[in-house]
């Protein structure tokens, strides 16, 4: 179950208007932070992601399963019950042998699936499947629930590192 404080943080962002997927962000850092502390480990840093955002859903996001023909059958599925306890629409079944063996099992996953360059092939290769129109229209969002404060933080940054890919 994941920390009081972040799911006070995803909330936060639900009332600043900031998208589901941003929400469920908090839960996939805190499980990266999991894994490089050495809490367990995860056979790819996609798998990684897909616990932060089942916790995600079962606390509560408003983050649908993926639709027919993206993911297999068992994925959706597994998706669609997390969403549903999320919501109060069922009640987990509580399955502590399941569970423990599932911890026993990321327990012996490598802990460099939440290195810095797997995460960065992991966001390249997801931003290379997105049209650019969609990649786009993300900026935009996310430039309009920023805030001015942290726009110019960014700016500021997008500044520097341009600067030194000039040099």
């Amino acid at each position: 179950m994941p920390r009081q404080n972040i799911i006070r943080k995803a909330r936060q962002d639900k009332r600043a208007g900031k998208s589901a997927s941003t929400q469920a962000g908090e839960f996939v850092k805190d499980e990266i932070d999991r894994i490089r502390k050495g809490k367990h480990g995860a056979r790819s840093t996609k798998q990684a992601i897909a616990i932060g955002l089942s916790e995600a859903r079962r606390a509560g996001v408003d983050l649908p399963p993926p639709r027919k023909g993206r993911t297999k059958k068992s994925t959706r599925r597994s998706a669609k019950y997390a969403y549903d306890v999320g919501q109060g629409k069922r009640t987990p079944k509580r399955r502590p042998r399941v569970s423990r063996a599932v911890e026993g099992v990321l327990k012996k996953g490598p802990r460099s699936t939440a290195s810095r360059s797997a995460l960065s092939k992991q966001a390249k290769n997801a931003a290379s499947r997105r049209t650019a129109a969609s990649r786009s229209a993300a900026a935009r969002k996310a430039s309009h629930t920023k805030g001015a404060k942290v726009r110019s933080t960014a700016a500021k940054k997008a500044a520097r590192t341009r600067a030194r890919r000039r040099s």
